[in-house]
């Protein structure tokens, strides 16, 4: 596609499947394994946490069967968590299914819990401050996919720590930025990128940890950016958000400082970024105007901006938004106390 001119097309809610909780939701992930009972096979399991303002808090897994368009809860498969969980995710090794599926959630620690066919088991507790019981609240983390025995976390107290899981120790702990950090993304096995309320960007190698490469930085002088997105498929680029904005903005890490495009269509601010597993050129986005886009980048930017090629009404703000390699045809995002998947 050579220009930005296009004509965007509703997804129809027909072509939608909607899990429904009892509680507020936020956090939510998807798993890269199908569940193992033969009868489940094509399952995939969805792990959905709550958002409430209390100490309890709860996550459930569900499985999505694509064929019968429907999607169980399983009420043993569902825990207590301590807070609201800030991010879920699944072992992301996928091939044969097996018998149990490791999750990963951020709050308080860092936590590995065991998904088994009718019961979860936790694994660990991590806990990244050297010097008390207590530590700084986890805002998010990323799982290696290259490495899955390294997790990345980030927090509030300006540190990345980077934990090897399988031995259950801090592989590095370093400072990332001048204030909280609130999103973390590995981009090769031992090269990770942060954001930050500081407003910035910044790449970081283990190999060379005295250092790191700022990418970008707000142009508005300490304006948050609150998510991050590293293209899985064209590692050249990233896609940030920044707070109380309608803009995603697109990087190419080979020219620092300068967005090689802003998607400026949506109506509020914009939550949530996930680029397609399947494809380097499309991204979707989702936010508090409850619209889902999904834009095509094209080789050159016309005068006018970009439109997306597709958008999806959610019945509110959404939150909360997963684009899952292992089911790269559907899009899931939640909003109030739904989650729903998207056929796209």
């Amino acid at each position: 596609m050579e220009n930005s001119t296009q004509e965007s097309h509703h997804l129809r809610s027909e072509n939608s499947v909607t899990h429904e909780s009892p509680y507020p939701l936020y956090a939510m992930a998807v798993s890269s394994s199908p569940a193992a009972a033969a009868a489940a096979r094509h399952h995939h399991r969805i792990a959905v946490g709550s958002f409430l303002e209390e100490y309890t808090n709860r996550v459930d897994v569900v499985s999505f069967d694509p064929d019968s368009l429907s999607v169980k809860a399983h009420p043993a498969l569902s825990f207590d968590h301590p807070y609201p969980p800030t991010k879920l995710m699944f072992h992301p090794a996928s091939g044969n299914p097996s018998k149990s599926d490791l999750l990963a959630s951020s709050g308080d620690y860092l936590r590995l819990w065991e998904v088994r066919e009718s019961s979860i088991e936790p694994v660990a507790v991590l806990n990244n401050s050297k010097t008390s019981e207590f530590c700084a609240p986890l805002t998010s983390f990323d799982w290696n996919e290259i490495e899955p025995k390294r997790v990345g976390t980030c927090s509030i107290d300006t540190t990345c720590t980077i934990w090897d899981i399988e031995k259950n120790v801090v592989e590095t702990q370093l400072i990332a930025h001048d204030k909280e950090v609130y999103d973390i993304a590995w981009g090769e096995a031992r090269v990770f990128a942060s954001v930050s309320a500081d407003g910035s960007v910044r790449i970081f190698d283990l190999r060379d940890k005295e250092h790191s490469t700022i990418i970008y930085e707000s142009p508005q002088p300490d304006t948050p950016l609150l998510r991050l997105a590293w293209n899985k498929q064209d590692l050249r680029y990233m896609a940030t958000i920044l707070m109380d904005s309608n803009k995603v903005v697109i990087l190419d890490i080979r020219s620092p400082a300068m967005p090689v495009a802003e998607l400026e269509r949506h109506r509020a601010s914009v939550n949530a970024i996930a680029w397609a597993p399947q494809s380097s050129r499309h991204i979707c986005s989702a936010g508090d105007d409850s619209q889902a886009l999904i834009w095509e980048l094209p080789t050159v930017a016309g005068p006018n901006g970009i439109d997306p090629m597709s958008m999806y009404s959610a019945g509110s703000e959404i939150n909360q938004l997963q684009w899952c390699a292992a089911q790269p045809d559907w899009i899931a995002i939640s909003f109030a106390n739904k989650m729903q998947l998207l056929k796209v």
